[in-house]
């Protein structure tokens, strides 16, 4: 298991277990002392159980950011119930940390593989993280993105942002 993952299930647990936060790990990996956006994703027998993240850095480096964020997956994704501990065993996690979005002109420098992607019009705004099972096109992507955001899906006046991800199981 990765470093960055194992901080994410160790948060997870000790909330889970205890109710408290864990303190951010003092040695830490290089990557988990800069400031990124993280996303953490839990699955339990395969589907989604929750899914939380930062697309710009609320905190002041990635092992914060996923202390904070594996607990908000675990307790505060809107689509599901809190995890409970007797759940703990049949979790499998994974963190996604975000490169700078950057603003895409031509849906042609999109590609949901590689991508992810933001959607924005005033204050909506959705995110769709790259390389999901089933969005295998960009038209797909965009759909789902403008879904989540509350945005109608024929609405073309939008912003979108593109950022790649790196993601460790």
């Amino acid at each position: 298991m990765h470093p960055l993952v194992g901080l994410a299930k160790e948060a997870i647990e000790t909330y889970v277990k205890n109710g408290c936060a864990i303190a951010p790990p003092v040695e830490v990996p290089p990557e988990m002392n800069e400031k990124a956006g993280v996303f953490v994703c839990i699955k339990k027998n395969g589907e989604l159980r929750g899914c939380i993240g930062t697309f710009i850095p609320a905190c002041e480096n990635v092992s914060t950011e996923i202390i904070k964020n594996a607990v908000c997956a675990a307790t505060q994704d809107p689509r599901f119930y809190r995890i409970q501990p007797d759940e703990l065993t049949d979790l499998e996690y994974s963190v996604d940390v975000l490169s700078p979005p950057e603003e895409v002109k031509d849906i042609k420098d999109l590609d949901p593989k590689k991508y992810g992607i933001i959607i924005s019009k005033g204050q909506r705004k959705g995110l769709l993280l790259p390389d999901l099972d089933g969005v295998n096109t960009v038209e797909e992507q965009i759909r789902i993105t403008k879904m989540k955001a509350g945005i109608d899906i024929y609405d073309n006046d939008i912003k979108i942002f593109r950022f790649e991800v790196k993601r460790y199981y």
